[in-house]
């Protein structure tokens, strides 16, 4: 099975502009996320970006980025685009989607989101447990899934907001295996009703009957949204810099 990794990489990030190349602890962002993508060993790695600058810094380092369209809609078109550019693409089996905003990722957690297509999923993607304080937290996406003793299982829905107790619940991590049909199938399909509500883009295939398989892993990483996120993942990084 011949795997890559696909990071999208956009710098008119809506609630932080620039992200990517922000520093966390003298590293800009996503240097990290390709770092941590590398150290997987999953497959060659590639940041697809829309601005030279990040093409340019992961080239500087060695790594390889492809230039898209700024004006694609979302991360996974964004991914999608890179992968049509990369030679000898019909050797791929998997399509890794990392998002690139993960600057702590597990790189073991990247090795984890192809086992649903291990298990003749199209799609993948992971999940961790839930704490109370993100129950009603609208900016993190629940998954409904029925683990009973697997690791892997399939999706039953997709929340941003929870009305009533569910023991199957768990905080959905945002990283996605496909095949290359399956993505191919999913950018060209019509945004959804449920997608558009909830804004939730994996609505998509869920209403489309396209079943996605969902790993569990024991952590939930870091993810950057906001400065407070910045200053978070640098002090969690210097705390563990101390300790090493």
């Amino acid at each position: 099975m011949k795997n890559v990794v696909i990071i999208p990489s956009r710098m008119a990030s809506t609630r932080l502009p620039g992200k990517p190349l922000m520093a966390i602890d003298g590293i800009p962002m996503i240097q990290r996320v390709w770092q941590q993508a590398i150290e997987s060993n999953i497959g060659e790695v590639f940041v697809a970006c829309s601005e030279i600058e990040v093409h340019d810094l992961i080239v500087s380092n060695g790594g390889k980025a492809i230039m898209t369209d700024p004006n694609l809609p979302s991360g996974t078109d964004r991914v999608h685009s890179a992968f049509l550019k990369i030679k000898n693409n019909k050797d791929i089996d998997v399509i890794i989607n990392l998002q690139g905003d993960m600057p702590l990722i597990n790189p073991e957690h990247i090795l984890k989101v192809i086992d649903p297509l291990k298990r003749n999923f199209t799609i993948g993607t992971l999940a961790t447990n839930l704490n109370d304080n993100e129950l009603n937290n609208p900016n993190v996406t629940k998954v409904e899934v029925d683990f009973k003793k697997n690791e892997t299982a399939q999706a039953l829905s997709f929340y941003r907001e929870v009305t009533i107790e569910n023991k199957n619940l768990y905080h959905h991590v945002g990283i996605y295996s496909y095949t290359p049909d399956s993505i191919n199938t999913f950018i060209n399909l019509p945004k959804s009703k449920n997608e558009i509500d909830l804004s939730l883009e994996q609505m998509r295939a869920m209403d489309s009957n396209i079943p996605i398989g969902v790993t569990y892993v024991p952590e939930v990483p870091m993810s950057v949204d906001t400065k407070e996120d910045l200053i978070n993942i640098e002090t969690n990084i210097r705390e563990h810099n101390d300790k090493s």
